[in-house]
Protein backbone atom coordinates (compact mmCIF):
# COMPACT_ATOMS: atom_id res chain seq x y z
CA UNK A 1 0.00 0.00 0.00
CA UNK A 2 2.86 2.35 0.85
CA UNK A 3 4.54 1.63 -2.49
CA UNK A 4 1.31 2.31 -4.39
CA UNK A 5 0.80 5.63 -2.63
CA UNK A 6 4.49 6.44 -3.11
CA UNK A 7 4.29 5.84 -6.86
CA UNK A 8 1.33 8.21 -7.04
CA UNK A 9 2.62 10.94 -4.72
CA UNK A 10 6.33 10.99 -5.61
CA UNK A 11 5.95 12.38 -9.17
CA UNK A 12 3.52 15.01 -7.91
CA UNK A 13 5.90 16.05 -5.13
CA UNK A 14 8.86 16.18 -7.54
CA UNK A 15 6.87 18.28 -9.99
CA UNK A 16 5.88 20.66 -7.18
CA UNK A 17 9.51 21.03 -6.04
CA UNK A 18 10.68 21.55 -9.63
CA UNK A 19 8.05 24.26 -10.17
CA UNK A 20 8.99 26.10 -6.98
CA UNK A 21 12.72 25.95 -7.77
CA UNK A 22 12.78 26.75 -11.50
CA UNK A 23 9.58 28.70 -12.12
CA UNK A 24 8.72 30.88 -9.15
CA UNK A 25 5.37 32.67 -9.18
CA UNK A 26 5.46 36.30 -10.33
CA UNK A 27 1.98 37.59 -9.55
CA UNK A 28 0.85 40.98 -10.69
CA UNK A 29 -2.29 42.76 -11.85
CA UNK A 30 -1.62 42.02 -15.52
CA UNK A 31 -0.49 38.47 -14.84
CA UNK A 32 -3.60 37.74 -12.76
CA UNK A 33 -5.95 39.23 -15.35
CA UNK A 34 -8.11 36.96 -17.48
CA UNK A 35 -6.10 37.79 -20.59
CA UNK A 36 -2.40 38.44 -20.17
CA UNK A 37 -2.16 40.57 -23.33
CA UNK A 38 -3.49 43.64 -21.50
CA UNK A 39 -6.57 44.16 -23.66
CA UNK A 40 -9.89 44.61 -21.95
CA UNK A 41 -12.50 42.00 -22.81
CA UNK A 42 -15.66 42.92 -24.64
CA UNK A 43 -18.91 42.15 -22.86
CA UNK A 44 -20.47 40.36 -25.86
CA UNK A 45 -17.83 37.66 -26.33
CA UNK A 46 -20.28 34.84 -25.66
CA UNK A 47 -21.53 33.05 -28.76
CA UNK A 48 -24.95 31.41 -28.85
CA UNK A 49 -24.81 27.71 -28.07
CA UNK A 50 -25.91 25.51 -30.97
CA UNK A 51 -26.42 21.96 -29.66
CA UNK A 52 -27.39 20.73 -33.12
CA UNK A 53 -23.76 20.75 -34.19
CA UNK A 54 -22.70 18.62 -31.23
CA UNK A 55 -25.52 16.12 -31.71
CA UNK A 56 -24.63 15.89 -35.40
CA UNK A 57 -20.99 15.27 -34.46
CA UNK A 58 -21.92 12.55 -31.95
CA UNK A 59 -24.09 10.80 -34.54
CA UNK A 60 -21.20 11.01 -36.99
CA UNK A 61 -18.83 9.45 -34.45
CA UNK A 62 -21.23 6.62 -33.69
CA UNK A 63 -21.59 5.70 -37.36
CA UNK A 64 -17.92 6.32 -38.05
CA UNK A 65 -16.75 3.98 -35.29
CA UNK A 66 -19.02 1.21 -36.55
CA UNK A 67 -16.74 0.91 -39.57
CA UNK A 68 -14.07 -0.42 -37.19
CA UNK A 69 -16.45 -3.25 -36.29
CA UNK A 70 -17.63 -3.87 -39.85
CA UNK A 71 -14.19 -4.09 -41.45
CA UNK A 72 -13.12 -7.38 -39.80
CA UNK A 73 -16.55 -8.81 -40.61
CA UNK A 74 -16.16 -7.87 -44.27
CA UNK A 75 -12.63 -9.29 -44.45
CA UNK A 76 -13.54 -12.65 -42.87
CA UNK A 77 -17.06 -12.90 -44.27
CA UNK A 78 -16.65 -16.25 -46.05
CA UNK A 79 -15.00 -17.96 -43.07
CA UNK A 80 -17.48 -16.95 -40.37
CA UNK A 81 -19.72 -19.31 -38.51
CA UNK A 82 -23.49 -18.94 -38.51
CA UNK A 83 -23.41 -17.52 -34.96
CA UNK A 84 -20.90 -14.82 -35.90
CA UNK A 85 -22.94 -13.91 -38.98
CA UNK A 86 -26.13 -13.64 -36.92
CA UNK A 87 -24.32 -11.50 -34.32
CA UNK A 88 -23.10 -9.14 -37.03
CA UNK A 89 -26.56 -8.97 -38.60
CA UNK A 90 -28.00 -8.05 -35.19
CA UNK A 91 -25.31 -5.36 -34.92
CA UNK A 92 -26.25 -4.03 -38.36
CA UNK A 93 -29.94 -4.11 -37.41
CA UNK A 94 -29.24 -2.03 -34.30
CA UNK A 95 -27.21 0.45 -36.35
CA UNK A 96 -30.01 0.72 -38.89
CA UNK A 97 -32.47 1.25 -36.08
CA UNK A 98 -30.27 4.05 -34.69
CA UNK A 99 -30.07 5.64 -38.13
CA UNK A 100 -33.86 5.50 -38.55
CA UNK A 101 -34.30 6.99 -35.07
CA UNK A 102 -31.86 9.85 -35.80
CA UNK A 103 -33.54 10.50 -39.13
CA UNK A 104 -37.05 10.51 -37.61
CA UNK A 105 -35.93 12.95 -34.87
CA UNK A 106 -34.45 15.28 -37.47
CA UNK A 107 -30.93 15.00 -36.09
CA UNK A 108 -29.45 14.56 -39.55
CA UNK A 109 -30.98 17.79 -40.86
CA UNK A 110 -28.19 20.32 -41.24
CA UNK A 111 -29.47 23.77 -40.35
Amino acid sequence: MIAAVGFAVAPLALARLWAKKFSPAKPGPLKDATYECGLATKPDTQLPFRPEYYIYAIIFLVFDVEVVFLLPFAVAFSGLTVGATVAMLVFLLLLAEGLVWAWSKGVLTWV
